[in-house]
């Protein structure tokens, strides 16, 4: 193995870590929040803590089945895990570009994915906790398929198709992008 080859088994311990850190976050900042503060903004044009979540709820929604049913198709195929990740071009590129930090540089959503409204009910809260769930389960079914081999349609360019492996963790970096957009709005940090 290579110096820069990466373990399947680290790698997908390092998601299923990140993503505690954000469910411990949802449970300790976002659950309490009344309604007022869930869909209070920080300004014109500004997102609150309620339309970042429906956002990553809307973009869970539509990577999550697609997600379960590949991992689904590559276990019925026999599919064996890979000893180490393998990262695409283009995953590896669309993730670096989610690891910038919103505060530096903002990405302009697509229509499609933005949140439908300004008045949120408090449920947007418990399904991005369902969705948490639900990728933590796909990333532990992820260890036993070679996550390298199958391809997942990205929903803004359906040419693209980047591998599991690169899909994960593009999802969970920006699960922690508008998580740490959510508790800017929160400290009255926007």
């Amino acid at each position: 193995m290579s110096a820069t080859a990466r373990r399947t088994t680290d790698f997908l311990d390092s998601l299923a870590a990140e993503l505690q850190r954000v469910r411990e976050i949802t449970h300790r900042r976002f659950r309490p929040l009344t309604d007022d503060q869930l869909n209070r903004g920080p300004g014109p044009g500004k997102w609150s803590v309620g339309q970042c979540l429906e956002h990553l709820n809307i973009v869970g929604g539509l990577y999550l089945p697609v997600m379960n049913r590949k991992i689904k198709a590559a276990r019925e195929r026999g599919s064996s895990p890979a000893e180490t990740v393998v990262h695409g071009f283009f995953g590896k590129k669309m993730t670096e570009a989610m690891r910038v930090p919103a505060s530096e540089k903002a990405m302009k959503t697509p229509q499609q994915y933005a949140p439908s409204g300004s008045r949120l009910p408090r449920t947007v809260v418990e399904v991005f906790s369902r969705q948490l769930d639900e990728l933590d389960n796909l990333i532990t079914q992820a260890r036993t398929i070679n996550a390298n081999a199958v391809r997942i349609p990205n929903p803004i360019v359906p040419l693209l198709l980047p591998r599991l492996t690169d899909a994960l963790e593009l999802l969970v970096e920006h699960i922690k992008r508008h998580i740490q957009q959510a508790e800017r709005v929160l400290d009255g940090r926007s």
